[in-house]
C-alpha cells in the first residue's frame, strides 16, 4: 500500500514540476496557446491542473508497477515509453473526443514528449524517495 501511495504522490507531484514545466516551455516557444497551471475549474469545480495531477497519479501507480523492478538503464526507457504512449493514447482516443476538443496529428509529438517527460519525472521522484528511506 505504501508503494501505491508513493507512486500516486510522485505522479501527482511530477505533473506540477515536469509536465507543467515542459508545457510552460512549449507556451514560451509559442507551441501552445494556453499557459501552464490552468486553474480554471473543470466540470466538477476542481482546478484543471489539479484534476490532471490526480489522473496522472493514477497513471503513475500503473506505470511504476510496470517499471519498478528494472534496475538497468532500460527502466528509464520503459518509463518514458509507457508514460508517452498510455496517457497520450487515452487523451487522444477518449478524453479529447468526449470533451469536444479538436485534435490534429501535429499535437502528437508534443504530447508524447510531454507525457514521456512526466513519466521520467515520476520515476526520478520514486527513485529519490526510495534512496531517502532509512536503512533497516
Amino acid at each position: 500500500m505504501k508503494t501505491i501511495l508513493k507512486s500516486f504522490s510522485a505522479g501527482f507531484l511530477s505533473t506540477f514540476i515536469f509536465h507543467q514545466g515542459l508545457f510552460g516551455l512549449y507556451y514560451q516557444l509559442g507551441l501552445k496557446t494556453s499557459p501552464p497551471y490552468n486553474m480554471s475549474p473543470n466540470t466538477v469545480g476542481v482546478p484543471s491542473v489539479v484534476s490532471l495531477a490526480f489522473f496522472a497519479g493514477l497513471w503513475a501507480v500503473l506505470i511504476w508497477q510496470l517499471v519498478r523492478s528494472d534496475t538497468s538503464f532500460n527502466h528509464w526507457i520503459k518509463a518514458f515509453v509507457y508514460g508517452a504512449i498510455g496517457p497520450t493514447a487515452l487523451a487522444f482516443l477518449v478524453v479529447f473526443p468526449l470533451k469536444g476538443i479538436s485534435i490534429g496529428l501535429s499535437m502528437l509529438p508534443l504530447s508524447l514528449l510531454l507525457n514521456g517527460v512526466w513519466s521520467l519525472g515520476t520515476s526520478f521522484i520514486m527513485k529519490f524517495l526510495k534512496n531517502r528511506q532509512p536503512k533497516k
